[in-house]
């Protein structure tokens, strides 16, 4: 059996495990429970009500949180000469192809997010096998395969958020951090909902969104209301 630290049990006894909070009084919650010495993530994880034995109810999408994340986002831009300046102006952090095609063959992977264009895509695609397994793979599925460049590259800046069903029908995604406003972590906690019902395959019956809790890097975890 897990054993929390004294910390967490402390924090632990001035919450109801069992209370359904509002977001709102669950963030205020998590808030005076806080005792980490850094800057935890809040985090939001959702149980879906989706038939597990149907592989094509996979759930995915993206969340545009208003305040951010609080994490500062490593933009690789996989694309030819002509974009580069405009990916640069975007807030890409690195930006070209062959280079870093060399470079991630290499071994390299310094960054958090790569994107891409359909042009490039053949090429890009050789790098399958190491940014695969790291979740660094641009895909069509996330958006970060797009003309669009620069606007995906400042959607990300700004604090787009990809989520993603696990096998055990669940989403987890980080809604900021606890130093943020109570208000800016209410906005960012109700895009995220918003987004993950927007997700709902047309075929699920009965309720999409079956529970979901808020927690903190080091804290309780807060069962909150979805409807």
């Amino acid at each position: 059996m897990k054993k929390h630290s004294k910390r967490y049990q402390e924090g632990s006894k001035k919450v109801e495990p069992e209370k359904v909070y509002s977001g709102a009084e669950a963030i205020a919650a998590l808030k005076e429970v806080k005792a980490a010495k850094f800057d935890e993530t809040v985090e939001l994880a959702c149980r879906l009500g989706v038939d597990l034995k149907k592989g094509e109810l996979v759930v995915r999408g993206t969340a545009a949180l208003p305040h951010g994340t609080g994490k500062k986002v490593r933009i690789l831009a996989l694309v030819k000469e002509a974009q580069v300046a405009e990916a640069t102006e975007a807030g890409a952090d690195f930006a070209g192809l062959d280079e870093y095609i060399a470079k991630i063959s290499g071994g390299w992977t310094d960054f958090d997010v790569a994107v891409t264009t359909p042009d490039c895509l053949k090429d890009v695609a050789r790098l399958g096998k190491i940014l695969g397994p790291r979740g660094l793979m641009p895909s069509p599925k996330n958006g970060t395969v797009t003309t669009t460049t620069g606007q995906t590259i400042k959607e990300l800046k700004a604090g787009r958020v990809d989520f993603r069903m696990d096998k055990g029908g669940n989403v987890h995604l980080p809604i900021g951090k606890i130093s943020f406003e109570e208000q800016a972590l209410s906005e960012n906690l109700k895009s995220a909902l918003d987004a993950i019902n927007a997700a709902a395959p047309s075929v699920v019956r009965g309720q999409f969104l079956k529970r979901a809790y808020l927690s903190t890097t080091m804290g309780p975890s807060l069962i909150i209301k979805v409807t």
